[in-house]
């Protein structure tokens, strides 16, 4: 499992929360701040907490931004946390924001009605849709949780990207994986043996 594996630092995000993760299952993760610094790591991870526009922004001004849809592009080992995930589609309600539009849909914010807190936060189910993905070894596909904290979730153009659905106000894709990426709503690095293990079968998908 001692794989390479980068890990974004664009100025915001639980970085150490991912690094000690990664650490737990055996893999040497790097934290990089510039393109240049990822070299030839066998994976490439986008954590993220907190406004998809200083995300955005942050990714931008790191020149990340056309790194990581090259990087998608070439089908290279992805993985994308909270923000991570939503920086990757086109357009979000949250201020109005332009994502990287990596992957085509939008992301919107939970409709307010009595009975829903927003921010969603705190374990809830992720149901696996597609069967067999190596992603969920070792997980139950209908059982398993994981730690959330959003206000805002995604809706993919592609309904067949969606990996997990998730209950909350409605059902919504809590992750996706498409190729060679993988992105969760959901914080792995917070969701415990969960959170550890999906972290262990992403690396074990960077050839």
């Amino acid at each position: 499992m001692s794989k390479d594996i980068a890990v974004i630092n664009y100025g915001m995000g639980n970085l150490r929360s991912v690094e000690n993760a990664l650490l737990k299952i055996g893999a040497q993760p790097r934290i990089v701040t510039r393109p240049e610094q990822v070299g030839e790591a066998s994976g490439l991870i986008l954590p993220g907490v907190g406004a998809l526009r200083d995300c955005v922004d942050g990714l931008k001004t790191a020149a990340f931004d056309d790194f990581i849809r090259g990087w998608v592009k070439e089908q290279r080992p992805f993985m994308g946390v909270c923000l991570g995930l939503q920086a990757l589609f086109e357009h979000s309600e949250e201020d109005d924001v332009t994502g990287l539009g990596v992957l085509p849909g939008k992301v919107v914010r939970f409709k307010s009605r009595p009975g829903f807190k927003i921010p969603h936060m705190g374990w809830n189910f992720a149901k696996l849709q597609q069967e067999g993905s190596p992603y969920w070894e070792e997980l139950d596909p209908e059982t398993d949780r994981f730690y959330f904290v959003h206000s805002y979730h995604i809706l993919p153009e592609d309904p067949s990207i969606t990996l997990t659905t998730t209950d909350y106000d409605g059902v919504f894709t809590s992750s996706v994986a498409v190729g060679s990426l993988l992105a969760s709503q959901f914080h792995p690095e917070k969701s415990q043996r969960n959170g550890l293990q999906l972290y262990a079968n992403f690396v074990a998908s960077c050839d």
